[in-house]
């Protein structure tokens, strides 16, 4: 042992520093330090300017859930090595390493919960895990889903995060466009609603698929949708493109999406549409 790993051994230096029970963040539109535990608590919503924070996937089920109604389904599945894929890490070991950090199995999570008194299947992207990437375990978890909505005769909520397809899969990646698209025609051939809901980014193949499919599509305020990104289309066509181009609200004036809808008002306004879509009554307190 030299001189220098026995003072690093003895004093510890350059070891990571624990990250502090309640840490200051920035938020990125405004700038300024908010509390990650009054973040949290606010539905990870800026108090200051209303920027809406990427949300982890159980944050957000919980948020619109009613309280222990969630009952997650394949947690077991997990993401193979199919073509052995490398680049400055392993494939696996990036998987391991985001199962790890956050916990998830997988970039997302599927199950069947309640929102008032509406029973659905709901599917919640999982951005901090791999980018949200869809690999062969995202399009089976959502096949799954649609297959046990058709089985019960439920609603299906499917929320979108993502970057896209995940390339360490190559072209069985891709296929679950087809997949999850397939098995969303068989939901509609049952008269069985479908709510896509858009959050930041909804990006690649996923909006190329299923995003784009809902009887009703919903974005959160100031969401990236898209296929590709702004700085990958004015490259192409070398043209600058318009304010806003690929914000939720930019796709709302120009019909392709049908609200833009702010988190906190989410769980009622899907409580809303499921009871018109279902022919069921409002529950009065969601109303009001």
């Amino acid at each position: 042992m030299s001189w220098l790993e026995r003072i690093i051994k003895k004093t510890g230096l350059g070891k990571k520093i624990p990250k502090p029970i309640d840490a200051w963040i920035e938020c990125k539109k405004c700038k300024e330090q908010i509390l990650e535990g009054e973040l949290a608590a606010n539905t990870h919503i800026c108090p200051k300017c209303d920027h809406h924070f990427r949300m982890g996937a159980a944050d957000r089920i919980l948020s619109l859930v009613n309280p222990d109604s969630f009952e997650e389904h394949d947690h077991n599945l997990s993401s193979a090595d199919p073509i052995k894929f490398k680049d400055k890490k392993k494939y696996k070991d990036r998987i391991k390493a985001s199962r790890k950090a956050g916990g998830s199995a997988d970039s997302i999570i599927c199950g069947t919960g309640k929102i008032g008194e509406h029973e659905l299947e709901l599917c919640v992207f999982d951005f901090f895990f791999l980018g949200g990437s869809m690999g062969s375990v995202v399009g089976e978890k959502i096949t799954r889903a649609i297959e046990r909505a058709i089985e019960k005769e439920l609603s299906l909520i499917i929320i979108s995060c993502s970057g896209g397809a995940r390339m360490q899969e190559g072209i069985l990646s891709l296929m679950q466009m087809a997949k999850t698209s397939a098995a969303l025609q068989r939901l509609a051939e049952h008269k069985l609603p479908y709510i896509s809901i858009l959050a930041d980014p909804t990006t690649g193949g996923v909006s190329a698929s299923f995003a784009f499919l809902g009887d009703v599509i919903i974005a959160e305020p100031k969401a990236l949708v898209g296929f590709a990104g702004p700085r990958v289309i004015e490259q192409t066509i070398r043209q600058k493109l318009p304010e806003g181009f690929q914000r939720s609200e930019f796709l709302l004036e120009h019909g392709l999406i049908d609200q833009v809808v702010h988190r906190k008002e989410l769980r009622d306004r899907l409580d809303h549409l499921l009871s018109h879509m279902r022919n069921t009554p409002i529950l009065k307190n969601n109303a009001e």
